[in-house]
């Protein structure tokens, strides 16, 4: 099939920078991983060929992405497992991996799959039918959301998640053009965005559709409501020395990230304590001083990888839960 050769093909992003920040917790013997997003199985691959010992289970909503991974991964036997489900389950699959897990990772936002199949509507730049779902057997789909929803709560959507200075322009605009006819290709969305941009707006900051493609997505998939609950789940499925790592391509995901890793690896103690009790030490230590990012040639072979941010922690403590039951299970 034309799918499997092209995720045969597909380099993940900063997959070298991925493997040496997991090698530490995937070295050990019998060592388990959640792959969260595992789309079209690059990072996985990656790591089951680089840790011959290593289990990953492999998360991902979109039905499709299940089955090219899937197929792309079957020389591993049942050293890979696949699960359908959103990452937000991630505890859950962990539990059903035997307990706690020595390593996740967390390759965030639209994979290239989606990208590049026009079909499943995600892309601004090729006309197809507006849909933007990761599942698209699940939920209401962009156009759904966009023919149904109030002015306000578009321009709300489009200034929260795509950070959209013309936010209100744009949501008359869709609200007036669909009581004429309802959008339902994305080539329309983005006609209708043109026509209500100001032309200042028009001349900088490449597609005038790209931050609006990219709130409307993140609406219709709950990706940062679904990020929110991952991370704690993440967190609280690892064992001593493992290790979570996240590569975040927008500003609001990497914010979520950013912030969640300074909490759990902040000392939260009066600032004149002479010294710090074994209680209020932080369970986890940053990996990453600041967020990595890739390197020039990745950059020129690759253009794709050049918002990601990648940061990862480890966690230090034990988790209340294993305290009675043993470290590793």
């Amino acid at each position: 099939m034309a799918e499997i050769k092209a995720a045969e093909a597909h380099t993940p992003v900063m997959l070298k920078e991925c493997l040496e920040l997991l090698a530490p917790a995937l070295e050990r013997p019998g060592a388990i991983m959640i792959d969260c997003t595992l789309g079209m199985g690059g990072h996985t691959e990656a790591v089951l060929k680089a840790f011959p010992e290593v289990t990953v289970y492999g998360i991902d909503r979109d039905p499709q992405a299940i089955e090219l991974a899937s197929a792309r991964l079957a020389p591993f036997g049942e050293r890979f497992q696949a699960v359908h489900a959103t990452y937000d389950q991630v505890y859950e699959v962990a539990q059903k991996a035997g307990g706690h897990v020595d390593a996740v990772l967390m390759d965030l936002g639209v994979s290239s799959l989606q990208l590049d199949m026009v079909e499943r509507g995600f892309s601004y730049s090729r006309d197809a039918q507006l849909d933007m779902r990761m599942d698209p057997t699940q939920g209401p789909s962009a156009a759904d959301f966009l023919n149904t929803a109030s002015a306000k709560e578009i321009s709300q959507v489009l200034w929260r998640y795509g950070e959209e200075k013309n936010a209100n322009r744009i949501a008359q605009k869709i609200v007036a053009v669909r009581a004429e006819k309802p959008l339902t290709r994305t080539a329309e969305l983005v006609e209708v965005i043109r026509e209500a941009l100001p032309q200042a707006a028009m001349r900088k900051g490449g597609n005038p559709a790209k931050r609006s493609f990219q709130a409307i997505r993140i609406k219709v998939n709950g990706e940062l409501d679904i990020l929110e609950a991952a991370l704690p789940a993440a967190l609280k499925s690892l064992n001593d020395g493992g290790r979570l790592v996240v590569e975040a391509y927008q500003s609001l995901e990497d914010r979520l990230v950013k912030q969640t890793f300074k909490t759990i690896t902040t000392v939260d103690v009066p600032a004149d304590l002479p010294f710090i009790p074994e209680s209020a030490q932080p369970d986890f230590k940053l990996i990453t001083r600041g967020a990595q990012r890739p390197s020039d040639q990745e950059l020129a072979e690759n253009p794709r990888s050049a918002p990601v941010r990648l940061r990862a922690v480890e966690r230090l403590s034990s988790n209340p839960d294993q305290k009675t039951e043993g470290n590793r299970k």
